[in-house]
């Protein structure tokens, strides 16, 4: 008899029926002189009890901003210690936390302030080629006639103000140095009632993501989904408050603010940000001087570490365990991983944003063919099923999507009850797109994708959003936007260009066009202008086709 493909996690732990605040104060008191944050390229320090003065000090500040339960405040910054801030103050008064990747754009910018209607926006002043403080003048040319927290935009209309994390900042915005004296005004009373109304059901978070209707869809999560999958991944990796974990991924995605972040919350561990964003050596060398015993990255960035010339000169022997997750890994980058880094216990972790985002988790003591080929199994609490064209549950070692439901599963999109209901079914099922097959033992194994999704160095890209952006270019006249294998990314975008009669554009120019308006990571590594694209006799593009033709012709140098 062939069983169903159906898993229920384990039990046996309880999740945890409070706010983050309260999590935070809970765990500030009991651990109150063990280190929790360091911020190594700022210098910066924190013990749980200072952390707590100052993650308290700016929630009185977001108090008397006049930040009420449910008001969206958004962050636009690189990996720092004022987001790690603004993420614990801004539960505390229960104020919705919208997180901006730091690559954004103008456009992007302005559609996520806008969907989510961000009250306050709390952003770095510059990063990379990303001058922020510019951005923002470009985008709310009044703020520079306004006093600060007093905005009026035609086109936000329901942006207040914004606070700059830098010392100097130009005329409209707070500074981040102001806020605790802004705060001064509000007890520590005051404060306390605020967090009293919180329910732990509430949204406390929008992270975007993008659909294939071509407009970012904004992931609401509660405290409830967020602290428990941080709490749950945790466990798994047995972390404690002896532990030191390096978080290199990027706060702004689940990776960094969950399973980081919230991960040490629950567990009094320790959170070291090595840099600003990824740069291998600053992680080898925050692990070594730290003596970090845990370890987070996508397999493009163990890569990058593994085959870095410096890193024999750092000792890496305190690391234990850690996360891989955002795509698969190659079972050679998995052996060197644990033979080279030491970290015999590392795990592979699966999930999407929409589940808060782990659903499935490999164990420690996984044997490594396990831990290359699979996603592990289903994580507690969790119910995991692989379902055939008709909804109806697949026998094991059969061919499938896969969904997941729990406590994990999302409260929705913001402000888009209809993608909400097509994501998730009736009966609370997440439906993944992702196509997976689930063994005797539970394990399950991602196959491919039903979503037209291309995953690139851990970046969730749908190729409709660039599509419609290319369709903005004057001589655009129709574009399809594939993946291809990449050694370094895992996939790199491929775009199919065709042009309206009579124009035409170098792929220079293409190139520039879209690094000015979309984040880099979206920008096609690769264009291919032609008259036709591989077509069905229904009239349907081929994307398949299109893939065999674009990775046969870089093979025979041909590109453009």
């Amino acid at each position: 008899m062939n069983h169903p493909s159906y898993t229920r996690g384990r039990q046996d732990k309880p999740l945890l029926a409070m706010t983050i605040g309260a999590a935070f104060d809970a765990t500030s008191s009991r651990f109150a002189n063990r280190e929790a944050l360091v911020v190594r390229h700022q210098n910066l320090r924190y013990t749980w009890a200072q952390l707590a003065d100052t993650v308290n000090a700016i929630a009185r500040a977001f108090l008397a901003l006049g930040l009420r339960q449910g008001d969206r405040v958004g962050i636009w910054a690189p990996n720092c210690a004022q987001w790690c801030i603004t993420q614990f103050a801004s539960a505390k008064v229960g104020a919705v936390l919208v997180n901006i990747n730091p690559a954004y754009r103008t456009n992007e910018l302005e559609y996520a302030l806008k969907q989510s209607g961000c009250s306050w926006l709390i952003c770095a002043d510059a990063f990379k080629t990303s001058d922020y403080h510019g951005m923002l003048g470009e985008l709310l040319p009044e703020m520079a006639d306004c006093r600060p927290g007093e905005l009026s935009s035609a086109r936000l209309p329901e942006l207040r103000g914004v606070v700059s994390l830098a010392s100097q900042a130009p005329a409209g915005f707070l500074r981040w140095d102001q806020l605790e004296a802004i705060g001064a005004g509000v007890s520590t009373e005051e404060l306390a009632e605020r967090e009293a109304l919180l329910q732990f059901d509430e949204p406390i978070n929008i992270q975007y993501t993008s659909g294939t209707t071509g407009f970012p869809k904004g992931v609401t999560l509660s405290h409830y989904n967020i602290l428990n999958n941080g709490f749950m991944v945790g466990e798994s990796i047995g972390l404690t408050e002896h532990d030191r974990l390096v978080i290199p991924v990027p706060l702004y995605h689940c990776f960094g603010m969950v399973m980081g972040n919230l991960g040490c919350l629950t567990h009094g561990s320790t959170m070291i940000y090595p840099s600003p964003s990824f740069e291998p050596e600053a992680t080898l060398q925050a692990v070594a001087e730290e003596r970090a015993t845990a370890l987070y990255g996508v397999p493009t960035m163990f890569i990058a570490e593994l085959d870095h010339p410096r890193r024999d000169e750092f000792d890496l022997s305190s690391l234990r365990t850690g996360i891989m997750a955002g795509a698969t890994c190659p079972i050679e980058v998995m052996r060197r991983v644990i033979g080279e880094m030491h970290m015999a216990e590392v795990q592979i972790a699966y999930g999407m944003t929409e589940t808060s985002p782990v659903s499935l988790q490999t164990g420690p003591e996984d044997e490594l063919e396990i831990r290359v080929t699979t996603v592990g199994r289903t994580q507690p609490h969790l119910e995991s099923k692989i379902i055939d064209g008709d909804g109806r549950i697949v026998p094991r070692g059969t061919i499938g999507e896969l969904c997941t439901r729990g406590y994990s599963v999302m409260l929705g999109y913001w402000n888009n009850p209809q993608a909400a209901m097509e994501a998730v079914s009736p009966a609370r099922w997440m439906l993944t797109g992702d196509l997976a097959v689930m063994d005797d033992a539970g394990n399950v194994r991602i196959v491919g994708r039903n979503k037209d999704m291309i995953i690139r160095g851990g970046e969730n890209i749908y190729p409709r959003e660039i599509e419609e952006f290319l369709y903005t270019h004057h001589a655009v006249a129709d574009a399809q936007v594939i993946g291809i294998p990449d050694e370094k990314y895992g996939e790199e975008l491929v775009a199919w260009v065709k042009f309206h009669p009579g124009h035409s554009v170098v792929e220079e120019e293409l190139r520039a066009f879209c690094k000015a308006r979309i984040a880099h990571f979206k920008v096609p590594r690769y264009f291919r202008f032609c008259d036709d694209f591989p077509m069905t006799v229904t009239g349907k593009v081929q994307k398949f086709r299109m893939r065999e033709i674009s990775i046969e012709e870089l093979r025979a140098g041909k590109t453009g």
